[in-house]
C-alpha cells in the first residue's frame, strides 16, 4: 500500500518574512526585476485549476524568482518547489514556505515527486520546477530535461496547465544587473503520453527563452514591466563626487548612467 501523502504545510509568518527577505535581496542586488507575459501567468491561475510553472535554471537567483513572482502576482494561492531532500535538510526553514524534498537520481524519489506533486495539485496549489535539473546557461541548445515535469502533468486528472517562464540575468546600462523574466504561451494538457508532453513543454519554453533573449539584446525598458525597482548609481566615492559635480552645475543629480549619458550628450 502506497504511503499516504499530504501537501506541505506553509506557515504564514515565515512565508512572508522569507518574501521580505526576497524584495530585500532584488533591490539590493538588481537595477530593476521586470516582466513580460505577466497576464498569461495571472489568467492561467484564476480558478483555482492544476497550475505548473517550470522555468529555465541558470543561477542561484532563480528560487528567490519565484518567490518573488508568487508574491507580487499570484498572492492568493499556495506555491511549491521540490529540492534535492539532502539539501532540503541543511536548509529545514524552507520546508516552511512550501519546499518539498525529492531523493534525486533513484526511483524512489521519482515516486515521492509525483505523489506529492499530485497531492498539492489536488489541493489547489501551485509547482514550480527547473526540469533541467542542474544549472545551465540561457543560450544551451537543445534543452534537456529530467523526466519529472512530464510525467507528473500527464498523471494530473482532468488535465492542467503548464506554463514557461524564462530567465535571464544581464547587465545593461547599470552597474547592476537586471532581472528580466517573460511568461511564454501556457500549454494546456489533458491525457497525452508524457513524451508528447515534454516534447511540446520544450517547445514552449524555448520560444519563451528565445523572445526574452531578443528581449534582453534589444535593451528596451518598455517591453516589461518593472516589478520590483532596485538600486541606481554607481555607489561609492565615484558618486559622491558625481553628485557634487551636479551640484556645482546647478543641475539635478541623475543616478541613472543612462540619463547621465543622455544630459551630456544633450
Amino acid at each position: 500500500m502506497p504511503t499516504e501523502v499530504n501537501a506541505p504545510r506553509i506557515s504564514k509568518p515565515v512565508l512572508g518574512f522569507f518574501r521580505r527577505i526576497a524584495r530585500g535581496y532584488f533591490k539590493r542586488h538588481f537595477r530593476a526585476v521586470r516582466v513580460s507575459g505577466a497576464k498569461r501567468f495571472v489568467a492561467a491561475g484564476a480558478g483555482g485549476g492544476p497550475l505548473i510553472v517550470y522555468a529555465n535554471h541558470s543561477s542561484w537567483w532563480d528560487p528567490m524568482v519565484q518567490v518573488l513572482l508568487a508574491a507580487e502576482l499570484m498572492p492568493e494561492r499556495q506555491h511549491f518547489a521540490p529540492m534535492d531532500a539532502s539539501a532540503l535538510e541543511r536548509y529545514g526553514i524552507l520546508k516552511r514556505i512550501g519546499v518539498f524534498g525529492v531523493e534525486m537520481k533513484t526511483a524512489r524519489g521519482a515516486a515521492q515527486f509525483l505523489r506529492t506533486g499530485l497531492k498539492v495539485l489536488e489541493t489547489g496549489g501551485v509547482i514550480w520546477v527547473t526540469p533541467q535539473g542542474r544549472f545551465a546557461d540561457a543560450r544551451e541548445r537543445p534543452l534537456e530535461f529530467k523526466p519529472g515535469l512530464a510525467a507528473l502533468a500527464a498523471r494530473v486528472k482532468g488535465g492542467c496547465t503548464v506554463m514557461p517562464l524564462a530567465i535571464e540575468y544581464p547587465f545593461w546600462d547599470e552597474r547592476l544587473p537586471e532581472t528580466l523574466l517573460h511568461f511564454g504561451q501556457a500549454v494546456r494538457v489533458a491525457g497525452e503520453p508524457a513524451n508528447e508532453i515534454e516534447d511540446r513543454l520544450k517547445v514552449a519554453l524555448l520560444a519563451a527563452m528565445e523572445e526574452l533573449q531578443a528581449s534582453a539584446v534589444a535593451r528596451d525598458p518598455a517591453a516589461f514591466t518593472v516589478l520590483r525597482e532596485g538600486r541606481v548609481g554607481a555607489g561609492g566615492f565615484y558618486e559622491v563626487g558625481q553628485r557634487i559635480w551636479a551640484r556645482a552645475r546647478g543641475r539635478r543629480y541623475q543616478a541613472e548612467h543612462t540619463a547621465l549619458v543622455r544630459e551630456e550628450r544633450g
